[in-house]
Protein backbone atom coordinates (compact mmCIF):
# COMPACT_ATOMS: atom_id res chain seq x y z
CA UNK A 1 0.00 0.00 0.00
CA UNK A 2 1.52 3.87 -0.75
CA UNK A 3 1.17 5.98 1.67
CA UNK A 4 0.56 9.96 1.38
CA UNK A 5 3.45 11.84 2.02
CA UNK A 6 3.48 15.29 3.40
CA UNK A 7 6.10 16.63 1.60
CA UNK A 8 5.46 20.50 3.56
CA UNK A 9 6.82 18.89 6.41
CA UNK A 10 10.02 18.40 4.50
CA UNK A 11 13.04 20.42 4.54
CA UNK A 12 14.65 21.31 1.15
CA UNK A 13 16.99 18.63 0.84
CA UNK A 14 14.47 16.37 1.96
CA UNK A 15 15.18 15.95 5.72
CA UNK A 16 12.51 15.71 8.08
CA UNK A 17 14.51 17.57 10.52
CA UNK A 18 16.54 20.70 11.01
CA UNK A 19 18.69 19.95 13.91
CA UNK A 20 19.64 16.22 15.27
CA UNK A 21 21.51 16.24 18.48
CA UNK A 22 23.76 13.23 19.35
CA UNK A 23 24.31 12.48 22.64
CA UNK A 24 26.45 9.69 23.67
CA UNK A 25 25.52 8.23 27.15
CA UNK A 26 27.54 6.57 29.99
CA UNK A 27 26.34 6.03 33.29
CA UNK A 28 24.53 9.53 32.90
CA UNK A 29 21.20 7.20 34.51
CA UNK A 30 21.43 11.00 37.03
CA UNK A 31 21.42 13.81 34.16
CA UNK A 32 20.64 12.47 30.85
CA UNK A 33 16.67 13.01 32.01
CA UNK A 34 17.52 16.70 32.83
CA UNK A 35 19.42 17.27 29.65
CA UNK A 36 16.32 16.02 27.53
CA UNK A 37 13.80 17.88 29.34
CA UNK A 38 15.83 21.81 28.56
CA UNK A 39 16.55 20.52 25.17
CA UNK A 40 12.56 20.05 24.18
CA UNK A 41 12.21 23.30 25.18
CA UNK A 42 13.82 24.73 22.44
CA UNK A 43 12.39 26.46 19.96
CA UNK A 44 14.12 25.15 16.75
CA UNK A 45 12.22 26.09 13.11
CA UNK A 46 12.02 23.32 11.28
CA UNK A 47 12.22 20.63 14.02
CA UNK A 48 14.54 18.92 16.41
CA UNK A 49 15.38 15.19 16.81
CA UNK A 50 17.18 13.93 19.84
CA UNK A 51 20.00 10.62 19.04
CA UNK A 52 21.09 8.99 23.03
CA UNK A 53 23.21 6.20 22.28
CA UNK A 54 24.00 4.18 25.70
CA UNK A 55 27.76 3.15 25.73
CA UNK A 56 27.84 -0.07 27.38
CA UNK A 57 26.56 1.89 30.82
CA UNK A 58 26.67 0.33 34.22
CA UNK A 59 23.69 1.83 35.69
CA UNK A 60 20.46 2.11 34.79
CA UNK A 61 21.01 4.54 31.61
CA UNK A 62 19.50 2.32 29.67
CA UNK A 63 16.10 1.94 31.13
CA UNK A 64 16.61 5.45 32.00
CA UNK A 65 17.07 6.28 28.13
CA UNK A 66 14.37 3.84 26.78
CA UNK A 67 11.92 5.33 28.86
CA UNK A 68 12.88 9.24 27.37
CA UNK A 69 12.24 7.58 24.02
CA UNK A 70 8.41 7.10 24.51
CA UNK A 71 8.17 10.93 25.00
CA UNK A 72 5.60 12.27 22.58
CA UNK A 73 6.77 16.37 23.18
CA UNK A 74 10.39 15.28 21.44
CA UNK A 75 11.60 12.83 18.88
CA UNK A 76 14.04 10.83 20.62
CA UNK A 77 15.57 7.81 19.11
CA UNK A 78 17.48 5.20 21.53
CA UNK A 79 20.75 3.42 20.31
CA UNK A 80 21.66 0.90 22.80
CA UNK A 81 25.07 -1.11 22.16
CA UNK A 82 26.33 -4.40 22.99
CA UNK A 83 29.10 -3.02 25.28
CA UNK A 84 31.64 -0.05 25.44
CA UNK A 85 33.09 0.95 22.81
CA UNK A 86 34.26 4.12 23.93
CA UNK A 87 32.98 8.09 23.18
CA UNK A 88 33.98 8.39 19.44
CA UNK A 89 32.60 5.25 18.56
CA UNK A 90 29.46 5.96 19.96
CA UNK A 91 29.20 9.12 18.52
CA UNK A 92 29.82 7.61 14.67
CA UNK A 93 26.95 5.37 16.08
CA UNK A 94 24.88 8.40 16.70
CA UNK A 95 25.74 9.54 13.55
CA UNK A 96 24.44 6.64 11.97
CA UNK A 97 21.00 7.72 13.01
CA UNK A 98 20.17 11.21 12.29
CA UNK A 99 18.20 13.10 10.22
CA UNK A 100 18.73 16.71 10.34
CA UNK A 101 19.99 18.83 7.96
CA UNK A 102 22.59 20.08 10.78
CA UNK A 103 24.08 17.62 13.62
CA UNK A 104 25.01 19.02 17.01
CA UNK A 105 27.34 17.03 19.24
CA UNK A 106 27.41 16.94 23.21
CA UNK A 107 28.15 15.05 26.33
CA UNK A 108 25.55 13.84 29.08
CA UNK A 109 26.69 15.47 31.95
CA UNK A 110 25.30 18.93 31.77
CA UNK A 111 28.73 20.89 31.77
CA UNK A 112 27.86 22.00 28.02
CA UNK A 113 24.15 24.08 29.23
CA UNK A 114 21.50 23.38 26.71
CA UNK A 115 21.03 26.91 26.43
CA UNK A 116 23.74 27.64 23.98
CA UNK A 117 22.83 24.29 21.66
CA UNK A 118 20.74 27.59 19.95
CA UNK A 119 22.91 29.82 19.78
CA UNK A 120 25.69 26.74 18.11
CA UNK A 121 23.66 25.85 15.95
CA UNK A 122 22.24 29.12 14.37
CA UNK A 123 26.08 30.65 14.23
CA UNK A 124 26.57 27.31 12.27
CA UNK A 125 23.82 27.60 9.74
CA UNK A 126 24.15 31.89 9.79
CA UNK A 127 27.44 31.52 8.86
CA UNK A 128 27.38 29.05 6.27
CA UNK A 129 30.16 26.89 7.92
CA UNK A 130 30.31 23.01 7.67
CA UNK A 131 31.65 22.45 11.12
CA UNK A 132 31.79 24.88 14.23
CA UNK A 133 33.77 23.95 17.41
CA UNK A 134 32.94 25.41 20.74
CA UNK A 135 35.31 27.16 22.91
CA UNK A 136 35.35 28.56 26.59
CA UNK A 137 36.52 31.28 28.15
CA UNK A 138 36.53 29.33 31.66
CA UNK A 139 36.65 25.25 31.55
CA UNK A 140 35.32 23.74 34.75
CA UNK A 141 37.36 20.21 34.16
CA UNK A 142 39.91 19.26 36.42
CA UNK A 143 43.37 20.46 36.13
CA UNK A 144 44.57 17.15 34.28
CA UNK A 145 42.16 17.03 32.47
CA UNK A 146 42.43 20.80 31.06
CA UNK A 147 46.20 19.81 30.56
CA UNK A 148 45.23 16.48 28.54
CA UNK A 149 42.73 18.91 26.35
CA UNK A 150 45.60 21.42 25.74
CA UNK A 151 48.51 18.50 25.09
CA UNK A 152 45.66 16.74 22.50
CA UNK A 153 45.21 20.22 21.14
CA UNK A 154 48.68 20.50 20.63
CA UNK A 155 49.18 17.83 18.90
CA UNK A 156 46.36 17.53 16.60
CA UNK A 157 48.40 20.99 15.47
CA UNK A 158 51.31 19.28 14.50
CA UNK A 159 49.27 16.27 12.65
CA UNK A 160 45.50 16.98 11.16
CA UNK A 161 45.53 19.68 8.84
CA UNK A 162 43.07 22.02 10.83
CA UNK A 163 42.91 25.94 11.41
CA UNK A 164 45.97 27.08 13.64
CA UNK A 165 44.94 27.78 16.74
CA UNK A 166 40.97 25.83 16.63
CA UNK A 167 40.16 23.89 19.97
CA UNK A 168 38.38 20.66 19.78
CA UNK A 169 36.01 20.26 22.05
CA UNK A 170 33.37 17.41 22.14
CA UNK A 171 30.33 20.21 21.91
CA UNK A 172 30.59 20.47 17.94
CA UNK A 173 28.13 21.06 14.66
CA UNK A 174 28.09 19.66 11.66
CA UNK A 175 25.97 19.56 8.51
CA UNK A 176 24.72 16.62 6.93
CA UNK A 177 27.15 16.37 4.20
CA UNK A 178 30.03 16.58 6.54
CA UNK A 179 28.49 13.59 8.78
CA UNK A 180 27.62 11.74 5.60
CA UNK A 181 31.34 11.72 4.99
CA UNK A 182 32.82 11.17 8.17
CA UNK A 183 30.52 7.98 9.08
CA UNK A 184 32.19 6.44 4.96
CA UNK A 185 34.46 5.55 7.70
CA UNK A 186 34.12 2.07 9.26
CA UNK A 187 37.63 1.53 10.67
CA UNK A 188 37.20 0.10 14.55
CA UNK A 189 39.29 3.47 15.84
CA UNK A 190 37.73 6.26 15.19
CA UNK A 191 38.33 9.95 15.79
CA UNK A 192 35.95 12.35 15.16
CA UNK A 193 38.14 15.44 15.00
CA UNK A 194 40.28 14.23 12.20
CA UNK A 195 37.55 12.95 9.99
CA UNK A 196 36.12 16.40 10.35
CA UNK A 197 39.28 17.85 9.16
CA UNK A 198 39.48 15.27 6.33
CA UNK A 199 35.85 16.22 5.14
CA UNK A 200 36.01 19.49 5.25
CA UNK A 201 38.28 23.23 6.08
CA UNK A 202 35.23 24.66 6.47
CA UNK A 203 35.31 25.25 10.53
CA UNK A 204 34.18 27.74 12.28
CA UNK A 205 34.62 28.69 16.24
CA UNK A 206 32.27 30.27 18.96
CA UNK A 207 32.26 30.84 22.23
CA UNK A 208 30.18 29.26 24.81
CA UNK A 209 29.32 28.79 28.46
CA UNK A 210 31.05 25.65 30.40
CA UNK A 211 29.00 24.48 33.72
CA UNK A 212 30.86 22.25 36.74
CA UNK A 213 29.72 18.64 36.43
CA UNK A 214 26.20 18.34 37.24
CA UNK A 215 26.82 14.75 39.11
CA UNK A 216 29.84 12.27 39.70
CA UNK A 217 33.29 12.83 38.26
CA UNK A 218 34.37 12.30 34.80
CA UNK A 219 34.89 9.40 33.04
CA UNK A 220 37.53 9.80 31.65
CA UNK A 221 41.03 8.38 32.76
CA UNK A 222 44.31 8.73 31.89
CA UNK A 223 44.27 5.07 29.98
CA UNK A 224 41.00 6.59 28.07
CA UNK A 225 42.98 9.86 26.88
CA UNK A 226 45.68 7.59 26.29
CA UNK A 227 44.19 5.56 24.05
CA UNK A 228 42.11 8.06 22.12
CA UNK A 229 45.62 10.29 21.78
CA UNK A 230 46.68 7.26 19.80
CA UNK A 231 43.64 6.89 17.78
CA UNK A 232 44.91 11.05 16.74
CA UNK A 233 48.52 9.66 16.82
CA UNK A 234 48.87 6.99 14.55
CA UNK A 235 45.16 6.91 12.39
CA UNK A 236 45.56 10.08 10.60
CA UNK A 237 49.26 10.90 10.14
CA UNK A 238 52.26 8.97 8.80
CA UNK A 239 54.26 11.69 11.20
CA UNK A 240 55.31 9.48 13.51
CA UNK A 241 56.90 6.80 11.11
CA UNK A 242 58.64 10.00 9.62
CA UNK A 243 59.92 11.13 13.12
CA UNK A 244 61.35 7.55 13.26
CA UNK A 245 63.19 8.21 10.50
CA UNK A 246 64.51 11.53 11.53
CA UNK A 247 65.79 10.04 15.07
CA UNK A 248 66.94 7.26 13.48
CA UNK A 249 69.47 9.43 11.51
CA UNK A 250 70.36 12.15 14.46
CA UNK A 251 71.19 9.39 16.67
CA UNK A 252 73.80 7.71 13.80
CA UNK A 253 75.10 11.02 13.36
CA UNK A 254 75.24 11.46 16.89
CA UNK A 255 77.33 7.83 16.96
CA UNK A 256 79.38 8.78 14.27
CA UNK A 257 80.77 11.56 16.27
CA UNK A 258 81.10 9.23 19.12
CA UNK A 259 83.24 7.71 17.35
CA UNK A 260 85.83 10.21 15.90
CA UNK A 261 86.05 11.41 19.46
CA UNK A 262 87.29 7.91 20.72
CA UNK A 263 89.43 7.55 17.83
CA UNK A 264 90.87 10.91 18.24
CA UNK A 265 91.81 10.07 22.34
CA UNK A 266 93.11 6.92 21.56
CA UNK A 267 95.19 8.46 18.68
CA UNK A 268 96.44 10.80 21.73
CA UNK A 269 97.72 8.16 24.05
CA UNK A 270 94.42 8.92 26.33
CA UNK A 271 92.55 6.06 27.13
CA UNK A 272 88.94 5.97 26.41
CA UNK A 273 86.33 6.12 28.85
CA UNK A 274 84.97 2.27 29.04
CA UNK A 275 82.36 0.73 30.96
CA UNK A 276 80.00 3.58 31.76
CA UNK A 277 80.25 5.59 28.54
CA UNK A 278 79.49 2.44 27.00
CA UNK A 279 76.85 1.15 28.88
CA UNK A 280 74.81 5.01 28.17
CA UNK A 281 75.35 4.38 24.57
CA UNK A 282 74.14 0.64 24.70
CA UNK A 283 71.15 1.52 26.72
CA UNK A 284 69.98 4.70 24.50
CA UNK A 285 70.27 3.28 21.21
CA UNK A 286 68.50 -0.20 22.31
CA UNK A 287 65.77 2.18 24.12
CA UNK A 288 65.32 4.34 20.79
CA UNK A 289 65.32 0.97 18.86
CA UNK A 290 62.20 -0.74 20.72
CA UNK A 291 60.49 2.59 20.80
CA UNK A 292 60.63 2.72 16.89
CA UNK A 293 59.77 -1.22 16.89
CA UNK A 294 56.79 -0.21 19.21
CA UNK A 295 55.56 2.84 16.48
CA UNK A 296 55.65 0.21 13.53
CA UNK A 297 54.24 -2.86 15.36
CA UNK A 298 51.37 0.06 16.48
CA UNK A 299 50.53 0.53 13.09
CA UNK A 300 50.97 -2.72 11.78
CA UNK A 301 48.49 -4.19 14.70
CA UNK A 302 46.07 -1.95 13.82
CA UNK A 303 46.46 -3.02 10.27
CA UNK A 304 45.88 -6.50 11.45
CA UNK A 305 42.59 -5.77 13.52
CA UNK A 306 41.09 -3.19 10.81
CA UNK A 307 41.53 -6.36 8.09
CA UNK A 308 39.86 -8.99 10.70
CA UNK A 309 36.76 -6.30 10.61
CA UNK A 310 36.42 -5.70 14.14
CA UNK A 311 33.57 -3.56 14.88
CA UNK A 312 33.26 0.02 15.22
CA UNK A 313 30.52 -0.57 17.28
CA UNK A 314 27.34 -2.63 17.35
CA UNK A 315 23.99 -2.07 18.32
CA UNK A 316 22.27 -4.16 20.58
CA UNK A 317 18.57 -2.69 20.03
CA UNK A 318 17.28 0.63 18.43
CA UNK A 319 14.29 2.52 19.89
CA UNK A 320 12.64 5.28 17.36
CA UNK A 321 9.77 7.30 18.26
CA UNK A 322 6.29 6.22 15.64
CA UNK A 323 7.06 7.47 12.23
CA UNK A 324 5.66 10.37 11.15
CA UNK A 325 4.91 10.17 6.67
CA UNK A 326 7.51 12.23 6.29
CA UNK A 327 9.92 9.99 8.19
CA UNK A 328 8.88 6.96 6.50
CA UNK A 329 9.57 8.34 2.73
CA UNK A 330 13.12 9.14 4.58
CA UNK A 331 13.55 5.56 5.55
CA UNK A 332 12.61 4.05 2.21
CA UNK A 333 15.18 6.42 0.63
CA UNK A 334 17.39 5.36 3.28
CA UNK A 335 17.00 2.09 2.25
CA UNK A 336 17.38 2.77 -1.04
CA UNK A 337 20.69 4.13 -0.70
CA UNK A 338 22.48 3.23 2.51
CA UNK A 339 24.62 -0.17 2.54
CA UNK A 340 23.61 -2.38 5.07
CA UNK A 341 24.98 -1.87 8.60
CA UNK A 342 24.65 -5.66 9.54
CA UNK A 343 28.82 -5.59 10.09
CA UNK A 344 28.35 -3.86 12.87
Amino acid sequence: MIRSIDMSALNMNGRPFALSIVIPVYNGAATIGTLVDALAELQIEGGLEVILVNDGSRDNSAEVCRKLAERRDLPVSFVNLTRNFGEHNAVMAGFNHVRGDYVINMDDDLQNPPSEVLKLYRYTRDNGYDAVYTRYADKKHESWRNLGSRFANWVADQLLDKPKGLYLSSFRCLSAQVVENVIRYQGPYPYVDGLVMQATQNIGSVEVEHFARAEGRSNYTIGKLLALWMNLFVNFSVVPLRLSVFLGFAMSALGVVGAAWVIIEAFGGETPQGWASLMVAVLLLSGIQLILLGVVGEYLGRLFITANRKPQFLVRDLTRPEARPQDSQMDAVADIRQPSAGHR
